[in-house]
């Protein structure tokens, strides 16, 4: 007997909720009615508003988020001369990192790096290597016709253009302070700090205005690859006496 009765109690307690369970849906729903509302109110009346609904919302988003990632955090640049070969040939394009510098770190010997040379190489943005810091004494060139920085010769030859001297101009230069001296690799090629040196700021370029280092080459496919920093700096000491 009991085990007849107890799935008809079970269906009456099913088929009639109770007050206050009844009362709970209702607050359960009216609450999460408006939450839902609210939630896509807003991209309802964009899409409503804007021509092509959806999609043009989509590619506007993309586009914001591009815009955000080319001013502050990597920007593509084309190499518009033959100035950096063979590491960086005409119409290749280049990510500089413009996050490189931005956490208190400053651009190192042998970094390539991008930066505006209005006021000291001409109205436009250039990019080369970097061969002093400020404090650096560079000199071209010494007895076996290699730059030196800080009195240790540098041996270029895994970036230098082949067939290219370090230099065809003598130079002897303190690298002030918040400041860089920077070359082409392909030295016969290249307007470089040399050619600036009697100049405004003598050839150097605040660091200020380098807009950030050039990481990776993205283009074209075959040429695909990191830039990375040579070794050829690695034993250089700082001008306090320190290896950088």
């Amino acid at each position: 007997m009991d085990t007849e009765a107890q799935p008809t109690t079970e269906r009456d307690r099913s088929s009639r909720p109770s007050v206050s369970a009844a009362a709970s849906l209702d607050e359960v729903s009216h609450t999460e009615g408006p939450e839902g509302r609210s939630r896509f109110a807003l991209v309802a009346w964009i899409t409503k508003w804007l021509p092509g609904g959806r999609t043009s919302l989509t590619l506007l988003i993309c586009l914001l988020f591009l815009l955000v990632l080319n001013a502050f955090v990597v920007q593509p640049f084309q190499i518009p001369s033959g100035s950096m070969e063979n590491g960086l040939r005409i119409g290749d394009r280049v990510l500089v990192n413009k996050l490189a510098y931005r956490f208190g770190a400053g651009p190192r010997r042998g970094d390539v790096v991008v930066f505006d040379g209005t006021g000291y190489f001409g109205n436009a943005d250039y990019i080369k290597r970097v061969v002093g810091v400020g404090g650096d004494h560079v000199v071209c060139c010494d007895k076996e016709g290699r730059i030196s920085v800080n009195g240790r010769s540098v041996d270029e030859s895994t970036f230098l253009y082949p067939g290219d001297s370090p230099s065809s101009v003598d130079f002897d230069v303190v690298v002030p302070e918040d400041t860089l001296f920077v070359l082409g690799d392909h030295r016969s090629s290249s307007s470089d700090s040399r050619d600036h040196l009697g100049s405004p700021g003598g050839g150097m370029i605040p660091v200020g205005d380098v807009i950030g280092r050039a990481d990776w080459i993205v283009w074209p496919f075959a040429h695909i690859g990191r830039q990375a920093r040579p070794s050829a700096y690695a034993r250089v000491p700082g001008a306090d006496g320190a290896h950088g």
